[in-house]
């Protein structure tokens, strides 16, 4: 966003991003506790916004890393091993989660032990190298991953040990379960699950909220 402030703190109907995103996961019987990891100089800042919600599953606030890897795995670190089963890791900057698409996705982990939202590409995928078109993606064949991304807790730290979190290029959780040769199962989501990233990203948010779509 090449703004001041990190975007889940930018405001959406006059309220932080993040908290319009929480509110998913606080009102999802599916979920029991919330792991929020943000960087060491907005905690203070987030702390003090949540204290003015009811956000009664808010267990912890964890600082984050360098990468999301690393930040994620800060957060599974704070997670409680006695009393875990199931792990949602989600973007901050997703504010359009349902509680309907939390519930089946942890349902699916549940019986998998991991799972993932996906909504369907509407636009041909084109693989490229060196500025051309090297082949066409089979569009049925392709998914956008987005999150929440649930995995049984002690495959998903499993997973973050094989793997170096300060690479950058590791960006969703999925990618370091299928490095262990575990099949991920998916769970078809909502086009409306953006996640917002660009400054056009926050105009079709504003529209979102004011919809019925």
């Amino acid at each position: 966003m090449a703004g001041k402030r990190p975007k889940q703190f930018l405001e959406l109907a006059g309220t932080p991003i993040i908290f319009h995103t929480l509110q998913a996961f606080e009102q999802c019987d599916s979920i029991q506790e919330i792991i929020v990891v943000i960087s060491a100089a907005e905690s203070a800042g987030f702390l003090s916004l949540a204290g003015k919600r009811e956000l009664r599953k808010l267990s912890r606030v964890v600082t984050g890393g360098a990468t999301r890897a690393e930040s994620v795995l800060r957060g599974l670190q704070a997670v409680r091993e006695t009393t875990v089963d199931i792990v949602a890791v989600h973007d901050g900057v997703r504010p359009f989660v349902t509680t309907d698409e939390i519930s089946r996705t942890v349902a699916a982990a549940q019986i998998s032990g991991a799972a993932i939202l996906v909504s369907s590409p509407v636009d041909t995928v084109k693989e490229v190298r060196a500025g051309a078109v090297v082949k066409t993606m089979r569009r049925y064949e392709l998914r956008n991953a987005l999150t929440p991304q649930c995995f049984r807790y002690k495959l998903l730290r499993r997973a973050y040990e094989q793997v170096n979190v300060s690479d950058p290029d590791l960006t969703d959780e999925s990618s370091l379960v299928e490095r262990l040769g575990e099949r991920v199962t998916i769970v078809e989501g909502s086009a409306r699950n953006i996640k917002i990233t660009r400054p056009e990203d926050l105009v079709l948010a504003e529209a979102l909220l004011t919809s019925d779509f």
